[in-house]
């Protein structure tokens, strides 16, 4: 996949927020490899923001801290300021 389509910034407020919600829980992360069917490694890829995680990781991720996906999801960012779109621009 390519660079254009990894925010990096965005992969590491996910993966503070699974950090958070794994110590809160106190699950290490052999706990979520046994949980999820992930190898250590890419629990360990996954948690370090090295992954650009797919939407089934996240859930597989979300369950293994018996938490919903939004919590994982539970953060701010900045918005891209996008020019109008065609239809605002045509006026309609």
């Amino acid at each position: 996949m390519g660079l254009q389509y990894r925010n990096q910034q965005f992969i590491d407020q996910i993966t503070k927020r699974i950090e958070e919600i794994r110590l809160q829980k106190g699950i290490v992360q052999e706990d979520i490899a046994d949980r999820t069917g992930f190898s250590l490694k890419q629990v360990w890829r996954i948690l370090k923001g090295q992954h650009n995680f797919a939407v089934s990781t996240i859930e597989a991720i979300a369950n293994a801290l018996e938490v919903q996906p939004k919590e994982l999801l539970d953060f701010d960012f900045e918005l891209t300021k996008y020019p109008p779109t065609r239809k605002e621009r045509k006026g309609k």
